[in-house]
């Protein structure tokens, strides 16, 4: 496989993990609200770099995304899917 292959495989990995999860996602309360709002912006910009074959990007947005979910849910500011 090249780099390439790897890459968009690895991106289409983690974003058919962190998708379902951002849509069951809940919170309730506004730090929460702004972090699920990060979480999905980075969840479709991973998808927009991913379009325009800026795999390095998409996989750093998709990395954060996941980061963001993980953090939050470990420090109970949002309740996991």
């Amino acid at each position: 496989m090249t780099t390439d292959e790897i890459l968009r495989f690895e991106i289409q990995k983690w974003l058919n993990k962190i998708e379902p999860l951002a849509k069951k996602v809940v919170t309730n309360n506004k730090i929460g609200d702004e972090m699920i709002t990060n979480m999905k912006a980075y969840i479709s910009d991973s998808k927009h770099f991913l379009a325009k074959g800026d795999l390095v990007r998409s996989f750093e947005a998709i990395v954060w995304a996941f980061s963001i979910y993980e953090i939050c849910t470990k420090l109970k500011i949002i309740k996991g899917g």
